[in-house]
């Protein structure tokens, strides 16, 4: 099926998070299962000595025990019992570590992850004509058709050449023991897997790199595509500004309505004017009730105006009061002095105070 050519853009956070809820995720299973066969010959390797010991003890003890017992079908049920038991015993390191390294190397290409939308039932599963497009018409079937091919040589062809490698060893294995044909043989093998892996490893490699990139190219997404994600998780621009505007227009009229309750309207003169309220039931110190520059300023003088609200000019105390405090907060210390200057001279002009 050839690639959408306008979906250029990477998959977005959302996109990715809603193919993972549907199982949908990069891994290579060729990866995998090359990290499982070299964990399983490693156990092996290392562990056939000890478990071959074990198993041969078990054995000289069970004839041993022959000549002692009368063979019945509850004695042979009980022998056949214990011998599974014993391989059982034997061969459980192995396969747990066969499947611990499944594990670890899923978990680190997939990450934590359980859905069960893999197992919902869908009819267009059962299309044939879709079928027989997927198995015919499409590319990645003859990728991993070549995939198969590739592997299945490099498993058939180092092997064959490792045997003929070893052809003029054959006629010496005649004169032999058992131990010694056993031991050549369990060497050999051993070569001869190892040289095999070693292109396993690479193919597996290669895999890996491969399922990655053709997972990220098969879910890019279109620039149209990547715009209605943003809307839809951020909202559209032209609505958020007229939000935003109303929400300003708001603040600027809740804020208007306070402005009657301040002592004091500290202005720039023209630029910078901020309202202020002490009342040493409600707060300590002096509390910013609205602030403003330019136009803004020009509207709390008016309002001031209009309520009776004293109006002083201190153009320093103005900006720092502006810049340093939000609407709602009480003045800093630093600025107790020069505030309380100003509402001790307005409630003497009131009779607040003497």
């Amino acid at each position: 099926m050839a690639k959408d050519p306008s979906k250029t853009e990477r998959a977005t956070p959302k996109r990715r998070n809603k193919l993972r809820k549907e199982g949908n995720v990069a891994k290579s299973m060729e990866f995998t299962k090359t990290c499982t066969l070299i964990v399983g010959f490693a156990t092996m390797y290392f562990y056939l000595p000890y478990a071959g010991e074990k198993l041969g003890n078990y054995w000289v003890e069970c004839f041993n025990t022959l000549d002692e017992n009368i063979i019945t079908p509850t004695t042979a049920y009980a022998i056949l019992w214990e011998f599974v038991t014993q391989l059982a015993l034997i061969c459980g390191p192995i396969v747990f570590a066969v499947a611990i390294s499944a594990f670890v190397t899923l978990r680190r290409q997939v990450g934590k992850l359980w859905t069960t939308k893999v197992f919902k039932f869908k009819w267009s599963r059962f299309n044939i004509v879709n079928g027989l497009k997927r198995v015919f018409f499409s590319f990645e079937t003859y990728v991993r058709l070549l995939k198969a091919v590739a592997i299945a040589a490099i498993i058939g062809y180092v092997p064959f050449m490792f045997i003929v490698g070893q052809t003029a060893v054959f006629p010496g294995l005649y004169y032999t023991n058992a131990h010694g044909l056993a031991s050549y043989l369990l060497t050999a093998s051993a070569q001869m897997i190892k040289y095999t892996m070693i292109p396993v490893v690479a193919y597996a490699l290669f895999d890996l790199w491969h399922s990655f990139h053709q997972y990220e190219e098969n879910n890019k997404m279109t620039k149209a595509e990547v715009k209605d994600e943003m809307r839809q998780a951020f909202g559209d621009p032209v609505i958020k500004n007229k939000q935003k505007q109303k929400m300003m227009q708001f603040m600027q009229q809740r804020m208007m309505q306070s402005v009657p309750k301040a002592d004091v309207v500290v202005t720039n003169p023209t630029h910078y004017a901020v309202a202020l309220q002490y009342d040493p039931t409600i707060c300590p110190a002096p509390v910013v009730l609205a602030k403003g520059v330019d136009k803004l300023a020009l509207r709390i003088k008016d309002v001031a105006r209009e309520h009776g609200v004293p109006i002083k000019e201190n153009k320093l105390l103005a900006r720092s009061l502006y810049s340093s405090v939000e609407i709602g907060e009480p003045i800093p210390e630093d600025l107790y002095k020069a505030v309380a200057a100003i509402i001790a001279e307005i409630w003497r002009l009131k009779g607040k105070i003497q």
